[in-house]
């Protein structure tokens, strides 16, 4: 799979990252990176999967074959500064044959020299995916500061005291879990789906797509920011227009679960796998079977952290599914100005919406940042929210309460 997406970081917080690195910096090894080498034996496909830790490299290195597949530990990791190298030691023919790798890296590139044994020596070329550059970043620069543009403002006040508390007294909407059917990752997948106060079958509804963290899963929002309470009481005061909302889980792979170590290779690959799943497999089952309104201006996607890395990209690279768009503090994964907006007077075109917010006290904020200055730069009409906080829930709580006033009118 072939992922652009770079990622984030999730759930707890992460701050930003640079592709920039000073000649005395430690370069960053960690994520998949891949490789085909031909052999006096034949052509293998080659995997490395590394781990960095201050500066030393553990991981696993995978060789594919006609001859079959091997899999063993990497061996004797070290990372001076741009300066990496390891070993290798392959099963072959009933002995431990010892390879090593020694060389550069720079940025998703490592040039290597490759030694096999006392037999041959060879220069390899071996590329990692940019997300798990990305990711590794964000999770190395948690302290970095924040630098405030003249623009870097609030376009909405805070939303009013108790927008976010339980009401008894008024109309409720209807959470529920419910499950369909993912072609895209060969499994059952779960969703949360929220139908507004009053829900009528015979009628159609826009639909809000409303994504979580790297942290968390489709109950995330649910756990720590409660939509269904913020848009009860916006119903209950007539501020939006009736819409469904559905609460995926962007990490899809068959254990989609946000265990363990979240930030490693493949779970966060999954979330790129997810464009797919949504647009193939969710949107269809959701418009199979609840009355919704079946056409892009009827669609909205917005999420925070890596969910809003995930609705800037997936949206605005489907402007023919989504015209309504909202990345609440976006994480690494969201892709440069230039790939997600290639075409700036087209994009200006079909939006409806294009909201980009952050906290003021976030590192992350230089992603928001750069598409906003960006979208000012090339006459994209958007929102830009810079409002008081970190990386954390009131802040994408009150963007939720402000955005969700705007689509679909």
């Amino acid at each position: 799979m072939n992922v652009k997406f770079l990622v984030l970081f999730m759930f707890a917080a992460l701050t930003t990252c640079s592709s920039y690195q000073s000649a005395a910096q430690t370069a960053n090894a960690s994520g998949t990176w891949k490789a085909d080498i031909e052999t006096p034996v034949g052509m293998f496909k080659y995997t490395w999967i590394i781990q960095q830790n201050g500066d030393q490299l553990t991981g696993k290195i995978i060789s594919e074959s006609d001859s079959g597949k091997n899999e063993v530990d990497l061996k004797d990791g070290k990372i001076v500064e741009d300066a990496v190298s390891f070993v290798e030691i392959l099963p072959f023919q009933g002995n431990d044959l010892k390879i090593s790798y020694s060389g550069k890296i720079k940025e998703n590139t490592m040039d290597l020299t490759r030694q096999v044994g006392d037999f041959a020596t060879e220069q390899i070329s071996i590329k990692r995916n940019p997300e798990d550059h990305s990711i590794q970043e964000a999770r190395r620069n948690l302290s970095r500061p924040v630098v405030l543009a003249e623009d870097d403002l609030p376009a909405f006040p805070p939303a009013p005291v108790g927008y976010d508390q339980y009401i008894e007294s008024i109309t409720h909407g209807n959470l529920d879990t419910i499950q369909y059917q993912s072609k895209t990752v060969g499994t059952t997948r779960t969703t949360l789906i929220y139908l507004p106060p009053g829900y009528n079958k015979t009628k159609k509804y826009p639909v809000l797509y409303l994504l979580h963290g790297i942290g968390g899963d489709e109950f995330e929002w649910l756990h720590n920011g409660h939509p269904e309470i913020i848009l009860d009481n916006l119903y209950a005061n007539n501020k939006i227009k009736p819409m469904i909302v559905v609460l995926p889980n962007g990490r899809a792979m068959k254990n989609d679960r946000a265990e363990g170590n979240v930030f490693e290779p493949e779970k966060a690959a999954s979330f790129a796998t997810f464009e797919k799943d949504l647009l193939n497999d969710l949107i269809p089952f959701i418009e199979s079977n609840y009355p919704v309104i079946k056409n892009r201006e009827s669609r909205a996607i917005a999420g925070l952290s890596m969910g809003g890395g995930q609705s800037l990209n997936f949206g605005l690279g489907n402007l023919d599914t989504f015209a309504w768009i909202g990345g609440f503090s976006s994480a690494p994964n969201t892709k440069t100005p230039e790939e997600l907006i290639p075409n700036p007077a087209e994009t200006a075109k079909k939006l409806k919406l294009l909201w980009i917010s952050c906290g003021n006290e976030d590192g992350l904020i230089v992603f928001s940042q750069r598409l906003h200055q960006y979208c000012k730069v090339h006459n994209v009409h958007h929102i830009w929210q810079v409002e008081p906080g970190k990386h954390e829930f009131p802040v994408w709580k009150n963007d939720l309460y402000n955005f969700s006033q705007l689509v679909f009118k």
